[in-house]
């Protein structure tokens, strides 16, 4: 997830003396602060030294490979400089480690706000909560309703690395690497200026400021500095997340930050909480390597969710990172994407590209036979895209509607030939395997979540390798359902999907293993695949428990059976 996936969430109202627009500032002012230069080894000292730094036409300032990389490498593990948890996620993580212990949290006693473990994460991280708490107080005796009575997470991020700098030093070397990020401050669009305009009136009204002038003592001197500030933020912030790749809030590293983007990425970064003390030591940020990487190649992660279709995924990028995506996927993308894709007519087990309103004709790239029944395709991603945008807007509000939307879909998608791993087909099919199982469980309901399952890691495993996290991920949940103790085994017919009985727990045990493998290269080797790949590692060897147990059982009844004489 990137930071314009929560942008609407993101927008707070403010109740300060008037702040100069981003039309104003953008294309006349100077940046005033000038820190100086330093080198790159020196500015980044944990740059890992099988990487460099450098500039090229295309991508700009980027990090490229100085050593062979093979996939599962971790290359860099850093604590970021800021993280905050989103406001819905404040009262069920710590806001220190930013873990959910079983055992409860406790909350702060005076803002009511933030909540930590015990009392050890609260100590570390009273430097910066004891000015966040007053700031929350303040903020929340302000709000003029209880729905904007914690600012958003932006707001609350960008002030800890304010309040951070300020501590260190404006010359400090933690300073240095946040002046250091890029802002694009120049090729911001007017379409941006509400945003940034408000995340500025939002942060001084949460400081306890009343005009931006009084923000010099956190050296911003000028509206120019402000907007270099909050551009700063929404172009290299990432989304914090669990163990799962679940959001949990955003976090800012400007280390990770110097990797660019391609849609095919050859790296990600992730969280993949494999401490054995994760009070002490998360979060980590870590940057884990997909594919083989060649000396003098480019590191590339993915800001964006990569399964969107090429003109979504450049309209975000142009919105958040203000680029035109050139990786291959986007400046040559293929005959028929997958993202964009329909079975052949002919069921030669060729694909079609989806039709569209401008180029409706469109036949399979093997057999050549053309798509006549363009309108019902049409018709059926035109309604699917609408109720994927209603049904993830209910999506927490509403999880009985956002599930029946997605219920009602998927079959009409499917059914007019689009491909597992086409969109919206595929966000349709994600969204509704996020919904819990349903309590009571019965078999059809635990049945049809399988399939579902089933269906999204077909789906991504058209878009993505399969050592990629989001696919590691899927498996692992695929192979937990298969393993869920049916409330009524049955005799299955051959070929039946899922089966019943024994071969069910051996079809989990190798999706088991397919997860684990996955995992191991798209969280790390060194990290054991993260916490997600430790729990599937201990899951698969009691399913070898179980397994043994029945093949000895029924060995034994064999024994045991009378001899024809």
């Amino acid at each position: 997830m990137s930071f314009s996936d929560l942008r609407e969430s993101r927008k707070t109202k403010s109740y300060v003396n008037k702040i100069p627009s981003v039309e104003a500032v953008a294309n006349n002012e100077q940046i005033t602060a000038s820190l100086g230069v330093l080198p790159w080894d020196e500015l980044y000292p944990s740059l890992p030294t099988a990487t460099e730094i450098r500039t090229s036409d295309v991508s700009g300032r980027g990090v490229w490979a100085t050593h062979q990389l093979r996939p599962g490498t971790l290359l860099l593990s850093v604590a970021p400089h800021a993280a905050v948890l989103s406001t819905d996620k404040l009262d069920s993580h710590c806001s220190c480690c930013f873990e959910a212990p079983p055992s409860g949290l406790k909350r702060c006693a005076k803002c009511h706000h933030v909540w930590y473990c015990d009392s050890a994460c609260q100590t570390k991280d009273w430097s910066l909560h004891k000015r966040e708490c007053i700031a929350l107080q303040r903020w929340s005796a302000s709000a003029p309703s209880a729905d904007v009575s914690i600012p958003n997470d932006a707001v609350r991020c960008i002030a800890r690395i304010l309040w951070t700098s300020q501590k260190k030093g404006v010359n400090s070397l933690w300073s240095r690497q946040i002046q250091s990020m890029q802002s694009h401050r120049r090729d911001l669009p007017v379409s941006s200026a509400e945003l940034h305009t408000r995340l500025a009136h939002a942060l001084v009204q949460y400081l306890g400021l009343t005009s931006p002038q009084d923000l010099s003592e956190f050296n911003i001197h000028s509206a120019g500095d402000l907007l270099d500030l909050t551009s700063r933020f929404t172009t290299n912030s990432f989304a914090l997340t669990d163990a799962t790749l679940s959001p949990l809030g955003v976090s800012v590293s400007p280390l990770v930050a110097l990797v660019n983007h391609s849609c095919q990425p050859n790296a990600v970064v992730v969280f993949p909480r494999a401490s054995a003390n994760p009070q002490a030591a998360e979060p980590l940020m870590q940057v884990v390597i997909l594919g083989d990487i060649s000396p003098g190649e480019e590191i590339l992660t993915a800001y964006i969710d990569t399964t969107l279709p090429r003109e979504f995924r450049r309209e975000t990028l142009r919105a958040t990172y203000h680029f035109d995506c050139q990786c291959q996927l986007c400046v040559r993308p293929p005959e028929v994407d997958p993202r964009e894709s329909m079975r052949c007519p002919k069921l030669c087990g060729g694909v079609c590209a989806l039709p569209t309103e401008e180029d409706p004709l469109t036949r399979c790239n093997q057999c050549r036979s053309a798509v006549v029944s363009t309108d019902e395709v049409l018709d059926a991603t035109c309604v699917g895209q609408e109720a994927l945008d209603k049904a993830t807007a209910v999506q927490f509000q509403d999880p009985a509607k956002s599930f029946q939307l997605t219920s009602n879909l998927i079959p009409i998608l499917t059914s007019a030939g689009v491909m597992p791993s086409s969109h919206p087909l595929l966000a349709l099919t994600m969204l509704q395997k996020s919904f819990p199982l349903p309590s009571p469980l019965t078999q059809d309901a635990l049945d049809d979540t399988i399939r579902i399952a089933s269906k999204a890691v077909t789906g991504l495993l058209g878009i993505h390798p399969e050592g990629h996290p989001v696919v590691g991920i899927a498996l692992a949940e695929l192979g937990k359902l298969l393993a869920v103790d049916e409330p009524v085994p049955h005799r299955s017919e051959r070929g039946a999907y899922p089966p019943s009985g024994p071969p069910r727990l051996q079809m989990a045990h190798d999706t088991l293993m397919r997860a684990r493998a996955s995992l191991m290269i798209g969280f790390g080797r060194v990290n054991e695949g993260g916490r997600v790949g430790k729990e599937v590692r201990n899951l698969i060897a009691s399913l070898e428990k179980e397994i043994g147990v029945f093949k000895q059982g029924v060995k034994n009844v064999l024994q045991d059976m009378p001899k024809n004489q």
